[in-house]
């Protein structure tokens, strides 16, 4: 660390929730440590902003599914290749492996055997608590501390002997108080009171082939009803063409927003959402809007996933609260005409979507809301960890 020689930190994020928490992660250490950090990797738009050129587009890892990992199964390999080639180019004194269970797993492995003396990291650990609890096992021989973001992570991790620090959710700490909803109403036309459906269908393009079409059906029987109901899409930066392509085909107009900030004004303004199961349910929570969540995957793969889930549900605030707080539709029941059904309930009591609001916020309470800066204290653990590997090595 006090070397001449910046310290070279390899981050690798495959999927569009890990450029976030890679690029927070790097504008943190860059903070602390200014021209004394280099950073190598694989990321996304986000990350490249924050000096991380990758070697490929990360979108030919947004793999969902057993078929689908099958069949991607050789691409990975590829990947998996080049990014351990750029390792040994780039000689990164620490790899920190972000989220991306079945990629990063198999990169740890390959790393340590490349160079036994680079630390590793896991920052985002894979979800034990609610599944395949060997997995902590697992992790526990292939790195050297875990950056977990769930308070539900670090107890199965300790019984392992892995070090392990609650970081904090990044998801928890996005700062909604510059969003305008007034803003949204005004770009795309609507009322201070018109009804304002935002439509999240995943970042994934697995996501968008298998849960956009029931989003469609569900808004377009929504719109069949209710003519004046205003439709936006914040759109993920990993599939936004796909997105736009489909919703080009839509026989009702809606707005596709690409801009971070203008997202932003759009969960704000959202009268209710719709969106797929991930991180930004969690956004949505803390953008005050009310949801409903839809998720779909391959059917065989949805059978052995249910028969190792421990959890009654998947929406992360839902598990928290112990309770549906926000309706989970998922696979056969993710239907156009059961989302349409949940949503229109919302759109047409307010008191349930104010309800709701507020359970919402309970439950990211309990997830750890408020927390000091989640990226700051990844940096913060990150740094502390080598400065002591440093000590006890020499």
């Amino acid at each position: 660390m006090s070397s001449a020689r910046p310290l070279t930190v390899m981050l690798v994020a495959a999927e569009a929730s890990g450029d976030n928490l890679g690029a927070g992660l790097a504008k943190a250490l860059r903070a602390r440590l200014g021209d004394k950090v280099r950073f190598v990797g694989l990321g996304g738009a986000r990350m490249a902003a924050e000096g991380v050129e990758s070697p490929f587009d990360i979108s030919e890892l947004s793999i969902l599914g057993l078929f689908e990992g099958l069949k991607a199964y050789p691409r990975v390999l590829r990947r998996l290749k080049d990014v351990e080639a750029l390792a040994v180019r780039e000689k990164p004194d620490v790899a920190v492996l972000i989220d991306a269970w079945g990629f990063n797993i198999r990169l740890a492995k390959r790393l340590r055997a490349l160079d036994a003396s680079m630390a590793l990291i896991k920052y985002v650990a894979p979800q034990v608590w609610a599944s395949r609890p060997g997995r902590a096992g697992t992790l526990a021989q292939a790195v050297d501390l875990l950056l977990a973001t769930q308070p539900m992570d670090k107890p199965f991790f300790d019984a392992v002997g892995l070090p392990s620090v609650f970081v904090g959710n990044p998801a928890l700490a996005r700062d909604f108080s510059g969003a305008d909803a007034a803003r949204a109403r005004a770009a795309i036309g609507a009322g201070p009171d018109d009804p304002i459906l935002a439509v999240l269908p995943g970042s994934r393009p697995s996501e968008i082939e298998r849960v956009l079409p029931a989003f469609e059906d569900a808004v377009r029987i929504l719109k069949a009803d209710r003519p004046g109901l205003h439709v936006v899409v914040p759109a993920a930066q990993t599939v936004a063409t796909a997105v736009k392509a489909r919703v080009a085909g839509w026989p009702f107009r809606a707005h596709v927003i690409e801009d971070d900030r203008a997202k932003d004004d759009a969960m704000k303004a959202a009268t209710v959402a719709l969106a797929c199961s991930g991180t930004v349910t969690i956004e949505l929570a803390l953008a005050g809007a009310p949801m409903v969540v839809g998720y779909k995957i391959g059917a065989i793969t949805y059978s052995l996933l249910k028969r190792l889930m421990t959890p009654r549900w998947v929406t992360l605030f839902n598990i928290a609260a112990d309770k549906e707080v926000a309706p989970e539709l998922l696979q056969h029941d993710c239907t156009g005409e059961r989302l349409a059904a949940e949503l229109a309930r919302r759109l047409d009591d307010p008191a349930l979507r104010q309800r709701q609001v507020a359970e919402q916020y309970a439950a990211l309470e309990r997830l750890g809301r408020g927390m000091p800066d989640p990226a700051e204290a990844a940096a913060e653990a990150m740094l502390d960890f080598l400065e002591k590997r440093a000590a006890k090595a020499g």
